[in-house]
């Protein structure tokens, strides 16, 4: 709220208001750069984590054009990029540029399927996540960045689910965030384009967040997730440890379920997220349910969770599409009464369950 006050001024004038909008921001610009490891001019702030997502395929496209044009991902990136890529791919009627790279029973990377697909001659990018959002699986980021380095191709890696709540990446060439993941405030992404990497803005140039985007970011909300990192950054031990240990009791309760797949990896994964899914349910009605009980949870992948489609990451890793519950713990600070919630919540789940199959008609199946 003070920043509202003392930097609501244009931070690129010279008057004295704006030069302490400018300081402001340069204090939450530099705060997230050394929790990130970078530089503070390597660090852009957009309206939210899949802005900068595109942001970042797009500079990395544009700078590789005379290389080619093609893209490799993941087949569960976030819909930021999967949607991109196939337009690109429908707009050129190539099908042969953008690859989707399949995944493994728990939603991990096939590794020599990556690198046979980023080693066609015209690929300019590769775009893998850090871990998914969705099934918490964290992806082998190490042996992808290499190979992406021995054949050339610059790696974007998407770190929206997990900044703040786990270890930050480091192999990367270029990154992007999103400052809900760690307690921030909605309408702030993070891009992160290191001066190692050949990276430009297709379009006019633009004298915004150095030339990477025309939205000017409020100061307030940008000063807001720094703090909100700094308080997460300094608790994030105890807060994954903790996370860990609820998540591990709601998969045990969820694995209790008859006609159950509780999915991902069981222990290399996110400590906060968790998905399962359910025969004879449909998800929006469990979500209902849940909802009419105090809980809040989600159906389908997060990043298309608005247009009820079928979850595109569970498709990928031949896991059921329907019925299924996707739980994302918040931190401390914001639910200090987390333990009790989860408490009721396994108590609560089974008979939820059994109300929404009754509905369907699908009781003592």
């Amino acid at each position: 709220m003070a920043a509202l006050d003392a930097g609501w001024a244009d931070p690129r004038r010279l008057y004295t208001e704006a030069r302490r909008a400018r300081a402001l921001l340069d204090q939450a610009r530099e705060l997230l750069a050394d929790g990130l490891g970078v530089r503070p001019p390597e660090v852009s702030f957009l309206p939210g984590g899949p802005a900068a997502l595109r942001a970042g395929l797009e500079g990395l496209m544009y700078a590789g054009r005379r290389r080619g044009a093609r893209m490799v991902a993941t087949a569960v990136e976030h819909s930021a990029i999967l949607t991109t890529g196939r337009y690109h791919a429908a707009q050129a009627d190539n099908p042969l540029l953008f690859a989707e790279v399949g995944v493994d029973r728990v939603g991990r990377l096939d590794l020599p399927a990556f690198e046979d697909a980023i080693s066609i001659p015209g690929t300019v990018l590769a775009a893998v996540q850090s871990a998914n959002g969705e099934i918490g699986t964290r992806q082998p980021l190490e042996q992808a960045h290499e190979l992406c380095r021995t054949h050339g191709i610059p790696l974007l890696v998407d770190a929206i689910a997990s900044l703040g709540r786990d270890p930050t990446p480091v192999n990367f060439d270029v990154m992007a965030g999103d400052a809900r993941s760690w307690g921030g405030p909605a309408g702030l992404g993070v891009l992160v384009v290191p001066e190692r990497t050949r990276w430009r803005r297709p379009g006019p140039a633009s004298d915004v967040e150095q030339g990477r985007t025309d939205v000017e970011p409020v100061v307030a909300v940008a000063l807001a997730a720094a703090e909100a990192w700094r308080q997460t950054w300094a608790n994030r031990v105890d807060e994954a440890a903790r996370s860990s240990a609820i998540i591990a009791r709601l998969r045990a309760a969820a694995a209790d379920l008859h006609d159950v797949d509780v999915v991902g990896d069981a222990d290399d994964r996110l400590p906060h997220v968790l998905t399962f899914s359910l025969l004879y349910v449909d998800g929006e009605a469990l979500v209902i349910e849940l909802d009419r009980r105090g809980f809040a949870v989600g159906s389908g992948s997060a990043c298309t969770s608005s247009t009820l489609e079928p979850s595109h990451v569970l498709a990928a890793i031949g896991a059921l599409t329907h019925g299924n519950v996707r739980i994302t713990l918040p931190l401390n600070a914001i639910a200090p009464t987390l333990d009790a919630d989860v408490d009721r919540f396994i108590t609560e789940l089974p008979d939820a369950v059994a109300v929404v199959r009754a509905q369907l008609g699908a009781s003592g199946l």
